[in-house]
C-alpha cells in the first residue's frame, strides 16, 4: 500500500524538487488515516512495507469502491475512453457531478471536454487522467492514456518496462542450475563503462535469469540506458558493501587462520551452498581444495567473481510482467499544486501515467495516493465554488 518512509530519493524521472512538493501535500501518514477511516488497517512488514492487516487486496478494493458510492460518484464500468476533445473553456464543475449522479452522463452538456466511449459521448467540465502506464496491460494499463494526452498536446517522455524481471543469455547455465534460490546480493549497474548506480536487496535466481528485488529494481536503470542508446551492463557483488581487496584480505586471513577448510565450506559461510558451487564450477575451481592448497591465481579469480560477477542480460520480460512503466507525460507540464495541466487547462494527471517511477516497496502506491490527493483537492475547491 505505502512505505513507513516515502521521499523523493525513491523515484527516477521527474525533477526531485517537484516529486517532494507532491509527496509532502498527502504524506504517509496521511495514506494510512484514509485507509483506516476506510476500515482498512495497515501492519508493517520488512523494509518498512505497509500492508492491509488482512493481506487481501481484495479488501482494499471493496473499501475504496464503498467509498467511491458513498461519495456519490458514478463508476462506469465497460466505457473505455477512445478520445477526449476540448469543446471549450472551463465551465463550473459542480453541474456534471449532479448529473453524473442522476445517471445520465450522456445528456450533460455544455461540459470543457467531450469524452468518446463505445456507449455514446460524455461531457464534463475537467478530465482526469488516472489511466497508468503500460505495465500489466491485460489490466487496461496499456498506454492508450499516454495517446489521449498527446492528442491534448502533452510531451511524452519516451516509456520502459520497469521493476522487470530480468532476461538473461539462455546459453548461461548457473541461473538454470539455481532457479528458486534466493539471497542478498549488490548489483553494480554499469554504463557507458562507469559505474552508475549500486543498489543491494535480495536476487532470485529463475530459469530465464533473475528476479526479486534488486533485479526488479535494476531493470528500470538498464532498460533507460538502453532506450538512449548508451552501453549498459549489470555485475554482481556476491560480499554487499565489500571490495576486492576487503574480500581477498578475508580469504588471505581464513587461510592462515584454517588451512583445512576448503574452498566449498569458506564460500558456503557467505553464500547458499548451491551458489558456491555453482559459482566454483563456472569459474573450473576444484572446490574441494584445502585452502593452504589454493593457487594465488585461483584465488584472485574466485575472489574478483564474488565482487564482479557479470551478468549476460538480453533483455526483460516486458510490460506483461512489468510492475510499472518508466518514462510518460513530462513532469514540467504540471502544476504539482493542482496536477493540472500547463498545456490544456482543464485537464489533470495523476500516478503512473506521468514520469515518475518508484523503486519496489509501495513507493508507487504512494505516488498514486499523493497525486490524486492533490487533483481531488483543487477539483474538489473547483465545484465547492461553483
Amino acid at each position: 500500500m505505502t512505505n513507513t518512509v516515502v521521499t523523493e530519493r525513491d523515484f527516477w524521472g521527474g525533477p526531485p524538487p517537484i516529486v517532494r512538493r507532491i509527496l509532502r501535500a498527502f504524506p504517509v501518514d496521511d495514506t494510512i488515516a484514509f485507509f483506516r477511516e476506510l476500515g482498512v488497517v495497515l501492519h508493517e512488514e520488512a523494509d518498512g512495507k505497509l500492508f492491509p492487516d488482512s493481506n487481501r487486496a481484495r479488501d482494499v478494493l471493496d473499501a475504496l469502491i464503498r467509498e467511491t458510492a458513498a461519495s456519490g460518484a458514478a463508476l462506469l464500468t465497460s466505457h473505455r475512453v477512445s478520445g477526449v476533445e476540448r469543446t471549450g473553456d472551463p465551465p463550473p464543475l459542480a453541474r456534471d457531478v449532479r448529473e453524473l449522479r442522476r445517471g445520465s452522463p450522456k445528456h450533460c452538456e455544455g461540459g470543457t471536454f467531450r469524452i468518446v466511449t463505445p456507449h455514446g459521448d460524455l461531457h464534463a467540465g475537467a478530465v482526469v487522467l488516472a489511466t497508468g502506464g503500460q505495465s500489466l496491460p491485460k489490466t487496461g494499463s496499456d498506454g492508450g492514456g499516454f495517446a489521449i494526452a498527446r492528442r491534448l498536446g502533452h510531451t511524452l517522455v519516451p516509456t520502459t518496462p520497469a521493476l522487470v524481471p530480468l532476461l538473461l543469455d539462455a546459453d548461461e547455465a548457473v541461473h538454470r542450475a539455481l532457479s528458486g534460490v534466493s539471497h542478498d546480493v549488490e548489483v553494480a549497474v554499469w554504463i557507458d563503462g562507469r559505474i552508475a548506480t549500486r543498489l543491494t536487496g535480495a536476487m532470485l535466481w529463475t530459469h530465464f535469469g533473475v528476479s526479486g528485488p534488486v533485479a526488479l529494481n535494476a531493470s528500470r536503470h538498464w532498460m533507460r540506458a538502453h532506450i538512449d542508446q548508451r552501453s549498459a551492463r549489470l555485475t554482481v557483488n556476491f560480499c554487499p558493501g565489500e571490495s576486492f581487496d576487503e574480500v581477498d584480505a578475508r580469504w588471505n586471513d581464513r587461510a592462515r587462520e584454517h588451512p583445512r577448510a576448503t574452498v566449498q565450506a569458506s564460500l558456503a559461510q557467505t553464500l547458499p551452498a548451491s551458489v558456491a558451487s555453482a559459482i566454483a564450477g563456472r569459474l573450473g575451481i576444484d572446490a574441494g581444495v584445502p585452502l593452504a592448497h589454493f593457487p594465488r591465481e585461483d584465488r584472485r579469480r574466485l575472489v574478483r567473481a564474488l565482487v564482479e560477477w557479470p551478468l549476460a542480460v538480453t533483455g526483460t520480460r516486458g510490460y506483461n510482467y512489468a510492475e510499472v512503466t518508466a518514462g510518460g507525460i513530462a513532469l514540467d507540464e504540471i502544476d504539482p499544486s493542482t496536477m493540472e495541466s500547463r498545456v490544456c487547462r482543464g485537464v489533470y494527471l495523476v500516478g503512473e501515467i506521468l514520469d515518475v517511477d518508484g523503486r519496489i516497496g509501495g513507493f508507487n502506491f504512494q505516488w498514486a495516493w499523493s497525486t490524486g490527493f492533490v487533483a481531488g483537492r483543487a477539483l474538489g475547491g473547483g465545484a465547492a465554488r461553483a
